[in-house]
């Protein structure tokens, strides 16, 4: 084997140990919160060594916001195609059907997707050290869904469909995390849809019902 084959390897070999402690550490972030993971618990259900987070991480804490950091990545990416997708003619409830499609997909997936909802949920409430790197998808995000809702609000002022938009979002983190989550999870994905997404669009058009 050459000086380059054994390289590789090494390469090959690191790479599997990072993915095993982040995939790791995602569940038990999913389940707990930062605060609530240990290195021990981490590096026993990856099956490394504790010398392999001071190596490839220098610490429990980095290794934890590099996990989170990917987390919302995944999410953020998922929704911008969802958004991204959609014309400008696209009415209020496909907005929130795309809107809401990533947590739907996750409740209906479950595993190592919903463990990546339920880690962004979580940091939704405490956002972690380092948030900042991602403002700017954060800012396309957020443009993305402007784009599609003004033409379906047009009375609405932008900082009225940011702070909607944040609501809704809001609403899908707390199914991510609460028993009714669960439950969710258990229906066909055709009436998951079905119940959810209109809820996401009374979030989006400021519905207040009325009583007689």
């Amino acid at each position: 084997m050459t000086r380059v084959e054994k390289a590789d390897l090494r390469r090959e070999a690191g790479q599997r140990t990072r993915d095993g402690l982040q995939t790791a550490a995602l569940e038990l972030l999913a389940q707990r919160g930062q605060e609530g993971v240990t290195l021990r618990e981490i590096t026993d259900r990856a099956g490394a060594n504790v010398a392999a987070v001071s190596y490839h991480y220098g610490s429990l804490k980095a290794l934890c916001e590099a996990t989170i950091e990917h987390a919302l990545e995944r999410y953020l990416d998922a929704q911008l195609l969802e958004i991204g997708a959609l014309g400008s003619a696209a009415t209020l409830q496909e907005v929130a059907a795309a809107f809401a499609r990533p947590m739907m997909r996750a409740l209906a997936a479950g595993g190592q997707d919903l463990a990546v909802m339920r880690t962004v949920a979580r940091v939704g409430i405490e956002p972690p050290q380092g948030w900042e790197r991602l403002n700017g998808k954060f800012d396309q995000s957020r443009r993305e869904v402007l784009r599609v809702l003004t033409p379906n609000l047009p009375g609405v002022d932008e900082q009225e469909l940011i702070f909607r938009t944040r609501c809704a979002a809001g609403l899908l983190n707390w199914l991510a995390l609460a028993p009714i989550g669960t439950e969710l999870a258990a229906l066909p994905a055709e009436q998951l849809e079905r119940q959810l997404v209109p809820v996401v669009t009374g979030a989006f058009r400021g519905d207040t019902p009325t009583g007689h």
